[in-house]
């Protein structure tokens, strides 16, 4: 066995304490773990240049998530299937492709129906209602939340009231069909 000379073993000794430290980062043990440390999701607006030229279809949107960037979970965007939330074929066929390719559907952002937080009862009312559908669609799909806006007006303490009042509506609605209300953090308070 050969002898290592003195500037050689500091080298081989670097080295090794270089690869000691490497085998135990944390990017290797990702790695080389089964299941990552954090599962993502792509939100649909994120491709919504791509949807609104029609160079990819909400039907397509799972698949394509899965093979282009590797990732088994998606937002949906109501504006993409509009007119599609009580159309149970649709519905089916969107969760045969999902489903088909290991994806999972996690929510349905949904936004062009109404101001929960409305001052006026009659238009908060319509609102819960308009929510109601996609409510009904993200169970079918086994998303676990839907995305609302709850804008309003008037005074902050009255927005507030207002708001609670058209989430707590909605969220009863919702609660049998064990799905979350989540509200998006823009547009007013």
């Amino acid at each position: 066995m050969a002898m290592c000379k003195g500037n050689e073993r500091r080298v081989f000794l670097g080295g090794l304490t270089a690869a000691a430290a490497l085998a135990l980062s944390p990017s290797c043990l990702l790695a080389s773990a089964k299941k990552p440390l954090f599962e993502i999701s792509l939100a649909q607006w994120s491709l919504h240049r791509m949807l609104r030229s029609k160079q990819l279809t909400n039907l397509d949107f799972p698949q394509f998530t899965q093979q282009t960037f590797d990732i088994h979970a998606v937002e949906y965007v109501n504006q993409f299937f509009k007119n599609k939330a009580t159309d149970k074929r649709y519905l089916t066929e969107l969760n045969k492709r999902s489903t088909g390719t290991g994806v999972k559907n996690v929510l349905i952002m949904c936004d062009g129906e109404g101001h929960l937080g409305d001052p006026v009862g009659k238009n908060r009312t319509h609102s819960i209602e308009n929510h109601k559908k996609w409510v009904e669609a993200a169970n079918f799909l086994g998303c676990h939340s839907i995305r609302v806006n709850a804008h309003s007006a008037g005074s902050y303490a009255e927005q507030i009231k207002l708001a609670a009042d058209g989430l707590y509506q909605l969220s009863t609605f919702a609660k049998d069909f064990d799905i979350n209300i989540i509200v998006e953090n823009h547009g007013g308070n």
